[in-house]
C-alpha cells in the first residue's frame, strides 16, 4: 500500500505546475504557420508579454530555456573585454556571468553569499571606483531560485542614477516574472530576461528577453551580436518568421496564449497578491516547525523573501531524507539544495526547497505542508507543533479581508 499513489505533484521551483487550460490549448494539430490564427494572434501575445513585464519597450521571444535568454541578452550588448558587474545573491547570478565570461566579458563580481541581497553601498562603492565608466552593466536576478532572496531592483536603478554611471542595469526575472511585483520601465531597467516555465505555467521552451531603446542603441556597437540571437528581427517583426529567425514553437504558443488569459482573467494585480499571500502560509508553517526543531528558512527577514520559491535547511542529511520521504509517501515533490553546498555536505543534503510559483492555490500550499508535517513526525525530526494550524489562518484572515 502506498499512500503516494494518485496525481503526483510537483512542488518544485521549476517547471512550474502547467494549468489543464494550458494543455488542452496545446493539444491539437500543427498549426498553418503562414498564414491565420497563430500568425494573427503574435501581436496580442507580445501586448500580453509587455503588461507582465510592465513595459511599453520591445519584447523577443526565443525557441530556448532561460539559459538561452541569459546568453540572448548577453549577445546584443556586450563586446569582447567590456566589464560587467554581477551583484551575486545565489546560484543563478554567477550562472549568468560564467556565460558572460564565455562570451568574452570580463566580470567583476559581488559575492553577497546565499543568505543576504543586494548591498547597495557594495554597489555604490564599485561605482566609485570606476570613474571611467569601464563598466558596461549590471546584471543581478531579482529573485534567485537556489536562495529565495528577493532583490530591490528599484534601489539598483537609483544608486546607478545617484552614481551618475551610465552601465545598463540587466536584470534576471526568470523566477520571478508574474510571482513577484516588477516594473521593468519605473524601475528604469534597461534589459529583463524572462522564461515561460515557472510563473507563466507554460512548459519549457520559450525565452524571453525585453529591452528598451537605450539598450538598443548599445547593440549598435556590440561585438557579439549573432544571427540567431539577434533581438531586433524578433523585436519588430512583420511576419511570424521573423519572431523566432525561422519555424515558430507552434504548441507552446498556443499554450502562452491560454496562460497570458488566464492572468488576464484573474488579473494581475490578484495574481501577485495571491502568491504573497501563499508564501506568507508557507513561512508561518516554518515559523512553527522551527520553534522545536533544526528547520529554518534560509532568508530570514520577510521583507527579502521570493513569492516564488522557498529555501529552507533542516540540517544534513535530513533536507534529503524528508524530500526522499514526501515524494515517496505522499506524492509530492520538493525542490532540491541546489547550490547549497556546506563543509561536510558537499551534495547540499541539509536544505530543500519549495516552488509556489504560477498555478498554485491554497489547497495545494496546505497539501505540501501537511506532507511535510507529515514527514518530519514519520521520521522523528525534532519541530515544533501547530504548524498547519499557523498556515491555515493566515489563509483564513486573507479570505476575511478581502
Amino acid at each position: 500500500m502506498s499512500l503516494s499513489n494518485g496525481r503526483q505533484y510537483l512542488a518544485i521551483p521549476g517547471p512550474s505546475v502547467v494549468p489543464d487550460r494550458v494543455l488542452n490549448a496545446m493539444h491539437r494539430a500543427s498549426p498553418n504557420i503562414y498564414e491565420g490564427e497563430l500568425v494573427e494572434m503574435m501581436p496580442g501575445l507580445i501586448t500580453g508579454l509587455k503588461s507582465i513585464a510592465r513595459t511599453r519597450h520591445h519584447c523577443a521571444i526565443y525557441i530556448s530555456n532561460g539559459h538561452g535568454a541569459w546568453e540572448a541578452a548577453l549577445a546584443n550588448v556586450i563586446s569582447d573585454g567590456d566589464r560587467v558587474l554581477v551583484l551575486a545573491t545565489g546560484r543563478f547570478a554567477l550562472g549568468w556571468s560564467e556565460v558572460a565570461t564565455r562570451m568574452g566579458a570580463v566580470c567583476e563580481i559581488i559575492d553577497h553569499g546565499r543568505q543576504a541581497p543586494v548591498n547597495m553601498g557594495k554597489l555604490a562603492a564599485a561605482l566609485a571606483a570606476d570613474p571611467d565608466h569601464r563598466i558596461k552593466a549590471v546584471m543581478a536576478v531579482q529573485t534567485d531560485t537556489s536562495t529565495s532572496v528577493r532583490n530591490d531592483v528599484a534601489a539598483m536603478r537609483a544608486t546607478l542614477d545617484a552614481a551618475g554611471h551610465p552601465a545598463l542595469l540587466m536584470i534576471d526575472c526568470i523566477a520571478s516574472l508574474a510571482c513577484d511585483d516588477f516594473h521593468m520601465d519605473d524601475w528604469g531597467v534597461d534589459v529583463m530576461v524572462a522564461a515561460c516555465q515557472k510563473g507563466l505555467m507554460v512548459p519549457p521552451g520559450l525565452g524571453f528577453v525585453f529591452f528598451n531603446d537605450r539598450a538598443d542603441r548599445v547593440r549598435e556597437t556590440a561585438g557579439r551580436v549573432t544571427h540567431y540571437w539577434d533581438w531586433r528581427p524578433r523585436g519588430s517583426a512583420d511576419e511570424l518568421w521573423q519572431y523566432f529567425d525561422g519555424t515558430a514553437p507552434t504548441h507552446h504558443l498556443y499554450g502562452l496564449r491560454e496562460s497570458l488569459a488566464m492572468i488576464d482573467e484573474e488579473g494581475l494585480d490578484n495574481v501577485l497578491s495571491r502568491h504573497a499571500t501563499l508564501s506568507r502560509m508557507i513561512w508561518a508553517a516554518f515559523d512553527v516547525w522551527g520553534q522545536g526543531g533544526p528547520m529554518q528558512l534560509n532568508i530570514s527577514d520577510p521583507a527579502l523573501r521570493s513569492h516564488a520559491v522557498t529555501a529552507a535547511r533542516l540540517g544534513a542529511p535530513h533536507g534529503k531524507a524528508l524530500r526522499d520521504w514526501v515524494t515517496a509517501n505522499t506524492g509530492v515533490t520538493l525542490g532540491i539544495g541546489l547550490g547549497m553546498i556546506e563543509p561536510g555536505d558537499p551534495l547540499a543534503t541539509g536544505y530543500f526547497r519549495i516552488g509556489h510559483m504560477g498555478h498554485v492555490n491554497a489547497h495545494m500550499v496546505l497539501g505540501v505542508l501537511a506532507s511535510i508535517d507529515a514527514g518530519l513526525k514519520s521520521m522523528d525530526i525534532p519541530h515544533g507543533r501547530g504548524a498547519l494550524d499557523a498556515a491555515a489562518e493566515i489563509c483564513a484572515e486573507a479570505v476575511r479581508k478581502r
